[in-house]
């Protein structure tokens, strides 16, 4: 099964519908499978107040000097419009589905039947939520870029403890952007020895600006991608420093296609058409019948149409049956202890 490549859209709309329709339509032209937005207002998310704990003061945050309450009135994505997004991406045929952040955007995301249901890393142990997306019975995708580990066991829990068996488990660095050097990838592969007995699948929600992390974590066993899409970083919006422009998009879907078809299928068949290029055992000196092989006369050399070259100490000390003349492959019939009767 192809690695599953989500476009996210967040904030990347400006606040206009037909630039959230030119990204939907972009996504679906250069290969991505699906299409996400968050489904939330500002008064879903957080309330409306100036304590210091509410104001973004982190020196690295991408928006330092932001107001929760604020930030989240400007970048959220109307409700109005989420019904004709998901009946547009609908008519081009690419999937189109939604964070929710409380119990009312799970119910008006139910009423425009959306596919399936993401949970951003910072709800990601908000259970409760969890569990009321999870009784929709669609496939659940969840990011755990803050999660413990028993955390990460407990969401998966909790959406099997309704019946819900399909379950992605996203890694993420939640930093934006992330820096490669907080990527830890290789946490993937332990991820899919600890969860996928369980029947869960993993993925990566990648916040870098590189195409590494995605590729990376393909050739380790992912099998959903999520990376943020904008048309142009120029443009704006809350999320588009953390965003591939369309042709950057388009480079990864084409690095993580590529990367599939070189992972391939475990396989140890041998290709005999090549490998008659390799070594074996040659006459590389006349040689008389009679005559002992030693080190000077045999050697293991290319092509590879004589004997495997491991016979070569067994061969060392025997004789010739026959005249051997220079550049002949080894073969049984001209060694004088294994020639057949």
């Amino acid at each position: 099964m192809s690695v599953y490549i989500i476009a996210e859209m967040s904030a990347n709309h400006c606040g206009d519908i037909n630039l959230a329709k030119k990204i939907i339509k972009s996504a679906h032209e250069i290969g991505a499978d699906a299409v996400k937005i968050q489904t939330y207002t500002a008064d879903t998310l957080t309330i409306d107040c100036s304590n210091d704990e509410f104001q973004i003061k982190d020196e690295d945050n991408l928006w330092k000097g932001e107001n929760l309450y604020s930030l989240y009135q400007k970048a959220y994505t109307p409700w109005e419009w989420q019904a004709e997004l998901k009946q547009y991406a609908d008519d081009i045929g690419i999937d189109f589905f939604s964070t929710p952040f409380d119990y009312t955007a799970v119910d008006f995301l139910e009423s425009i039947n959306v596919s399936r249901y993401k949970i951003a890393s910072y709800e990601a142990f908000d259970f409760p939520l969890i569990k009321y997306c999870a009784q929709k019975l669609k496939p659940m995708i969840i990011s755990v870029g803050i999660s413990s580990f028993e955390e990460i066991q407990e969401a998966i829990d909790t959406c099997k403890s309704v019946g819900n068996n399909d379950i992605t488990i996203l890694k993420c660095v939640s930093s934006y952007p992330a820096k490669l050097e907080e990527m830890n990838l290789i946490t993937i592969k332990d991820m899919i020895d600890r969860f996928s007995p369980q029947g869960v699948k993993i993925g990566l929600s990648d916040h870098s600006m590189s195409l590494i992390p995605p590729v990376t974590a393909v050739a380790l066993g992912a099998q959903v991608i999520e990376k943020h899409f904008t048309l142009d970083r120029d443009l704006g919006g809350a999320d588009s420093g953390f965003s591939l422009n369309l042709q950057e998009f388009k480079e990864m879907i084409a690095a993580v296609r590529e990367t599939e078809v070189a992972l391939g299928s475990v396989d140890y068949t041998i290709n005999y058409k090549n490998r008659k290029f390799a070594r074996s055992l040659y006459a590389v000196k006349d040689i008389k019948r009679g005559e002992r092989f030693t080190s000077e006369n045999i050697k293991s050399i290319r092509p590879g149409l004589g004997l495997h070259p491991k016979y070569y100490t067994n061969i060392l000390g025997k004789t010739a049956s026959v005249d051997i003349s220079f550049g002949t492959p080894l073969s049984e019939e001209l060694i004088e202890e294994t020639r057949r009767p």
